[in-house]
């Protein structure tokens, strides 16, 4: 009699695991595809960085102000290539208003990732933008007719 208690009591509870994992599925699904969003918005902003920090230096250590605006831009694409970083809109902005000894060289550098295809309701895309400045050496003559 009371295995018969047991088997009746048991068979109650058939199923309700599918149905459990059913409905946890999707927030589990949810969760995981935010997770690949937030490390994609991370690396992005990491290989911004990075990138925005060597057009900075590489564009430091010339001693034109044409030509420190060209070699930061090639630099930071250079950066972002190696990295396999795919920008859709791709920006490089290179400040050389104190572009003399003992001043600095700031650069700017904006990337938009793309996050639609992920299937979130996310917006469309994110964009990465950081900033580096790099002094320029104060024993370095900067010619460009200032001094």
């Amino acid at each position: 009699m009371e295995q018969h208690r047991q088997n009746r009591d048991g068979s109650r509870d058939r199923g309700s695991a599918s149905v459990e994992i059913m409905l946890v599925a999707p927030a589990i699904v949810l969760l995981l595809l935010s997770a690949v969003a937030l490390g994609r918005m991370v690396n992005a902003h990491m290989d911004v960085a990075s990138a925005a920090q060597q057009a900075a230096r590489a564009a430091s250590q010339l001693r034109l102000t044409v030509q420190a605006q060209g070699v930061a831009d090639q630099t930071a694409r250079a950066a972002l290539a190696d990295s396999g970083r795919a920008c859709q809109d791709f920006a490089v902005t290179t400040d050389t208003s104190h572009f003399t000894p003992g001043g600095d060289v700031t650069v700017t550098v904006a990337c938009t990732t793309q996050l639609s295809d992920l299937g979130l309701p996310l917006p469309g895309s994110h964009v990465s933008r950081s900033t580096a400045s790099v002094p320029v050496d104060s024993y370095e003559y900067v010619s460009d007719g200032r001094r």
